[in-house]
């Protein structure tokens, strides 16, 4: 244990989130004042409002429908911390934002996930601490120590405690076939595969179910759902495949557009997400929100006291 005191900054993205994970054994005292203001055009202003010289600071942003003021806030703060004289700073970031554009796949587009790693790093941050990130490679954008946490130890427990007999598990893009096998053999059921072809951004083509779903529950297991076309379609391949309960589980939910408006006309009969990113009350009945608080305080208070996080991986 590294004997330094702990701090829990609140970056206002969620506080729901911040006050449950500051619930925890620990960590009830840690949780520092700060006033995050702006100009009336839009200028992000930042104090913080308590003593955090030598300190071990746990910065924590959550992206949500403000993502670039998100960004804005995250960086503000920590270059406040920074220059503070803490001893340490770890950027928790539940969602890290930009991280679907985490490749150059056509000419003259930028690598936007390894432009906001750079960003992020240029403030001094110390450590990431994050949850599903959209690709493992994006832990290669960052020079400085990278934990990503994975939704999957959450839902587990829920799925074993919740799920029948007759499941299959079910991707809802080849890309996913990893994240979906995983699961499948974690609670020893069938996977299946659903294949898209995408026509560009947040617009898919063709989808084809590769696997069998007739009479079974499908469970969609996916690590974000932003407008929710690919999830909805993908839900009515399956209820043509003759699958008689349709169930997803998503590790965040973005939720833009009319999202909502898609789920709630959907055949889905329920979608569990994370708290990775603030959920709206006056969400639709069939999204129900699991809390990640537990995973990331154990995870700070793992961090802090030096002791392993892969146990929780």
């Amino acid at each position: 244990m590294n004997g330094r005191p702990i701090k829990i900054i609140d970056c206002s993205g969620n506080p729901e989130l911040v006050s449950e994970i500051c619930s925890f054994k620990g960590l009830e005292r840690a949780w520092a004042k700060t006033n995050i203001s702006s100009f009336s055009d839009g200028e992000v202003s930042i104090e913080i409002l308590e003593n955090v010289r030598g300190t071990d600071i746990y910065a924590i942003q959550s992206a949500g429908a403000l993502v670039n003021t998100s960004i804005m806030q995250l960086l503000l703060i920590l270059d406040a911390l920074k220059r503070s004289n803490c001893w340490r700073v770890t950027a928790v970031i539940p969602y890290l934002p930009y991280a679907r554009q985490d490749a150059k796949l056509k000419p003259r587009v930028p690598i936007s996930a390894r432009a906001v790693a750079d960003l992020i790093q240029a403030m001094g941050v110390d450590r990431i601490l994050t949850m599903d990130l959209h690709s493992n490679q994006i832990q290669g954008y960052f020079s400085c120590a990278i934990d990503n946490l994975f939704s999957s130890i959450i839902f587990l427990e829920h799925m074993m405690e919740h799920l029948e007999p007759g499941t299959v598990i079910v991707s809802p893009d080849v890309g996913g076939a990893t994240r979906a096998l995983h699961y499948a053999k974690r609670l020893e059921l069938e996977a299946a595969i659903i294949h898209k072809t995408r026509i560009a951004a947040n617009k898919i083509g063709r989808m084809v179910l590769l696997g069998h779903v007739r009479d079974q529950t499908s469970v969609l297991v996916d690590d974000m759902a932003d407008t929710c076309g690919t999830l909805c379609s993908a839900a009515e391949v399956l209820r043509d495949a003759g699958s008689k309960k349709i169930i997803a589980y998503v590790g965040h939910g973005i939720f833009s557009g009319n999202a909502f408006e898609k789920i709630e006309n959907s055949v889905f009969d329920k979608v569990y997400v994370t708290d990775s990113i603030a959920q709206d009350p006056n969400r639709p009945a069939k999204i129900e929100v699991i809390s990640c608080a537990a995973l990331f305080a154990k995870a700070i208070t793992n961090i802090h006291k030096e002791t392993s996080v892969s146990e929780l991986f």
